[in-house]
């Protein structure tokens, strides 16, 4: 996600980065689609990625390593409630459950619930677990 980010930034094509930074187009894909985290590349990898990107190898892997943490904290030691519809829904994509429509709803009620009703989690909280779980994250 940090390389799509920074992609944007310089409205650079994955294909572009790819060549300009001598890696397989199919290691930047699988970095940009977090099949393979920046965290467990080579440091060959992120030097070019950096370099082509203009940015200290630090950054690109500090940034990284940040994001991951935070994913992590946002999907663990929810409420009860919440962890449980999340884990329905994700069980409910891996078995390709017809109810998935039922396991959007009761999540996207959950998330709502522990942001406006109880407080439990911020409104950041919510808007990433609806955007990666909800709008297609999950799916993609």
């Amino acid at each position: 996600m940090i390389v799509e980010d920074l992609l944007k930034q310089r409205k650079m094509t994955k294909y572009r980065l790819a060549l300009e930074a001598n890696i397989p187009h199919s290691t930047l894909s699988e970095i940009c689609s977090d099949k393979t985290k920046l965290e467990k590349c080579s440091a060959e990898t992120i030097y070019k990625l950096a370099k082509t990107l203009g940015i200290s190898m630090e950054t690109l892997t500090e940034a990284g390593i940040r994001r991951t943490e935070l994913e992590k904290s946002y999907e663990h030691n929810l409420p009860a409630y919440l962890q449980h519809d999340l884990d329905e829904y994700k069980a409910g994509i891996e078995n390709s459950s017809s109810l998935l429509d039922c396991l959007w709803g009761e999540l996207y009620g959950s998330i709502n619930i522990a942001e406006i009703n109880d407080g439990t989690i911020t409104a950041e909280h919510a808007d990433y677990l609806r955007q990666k779980f909800l709008w297609g994250g999950a799916r993609t």
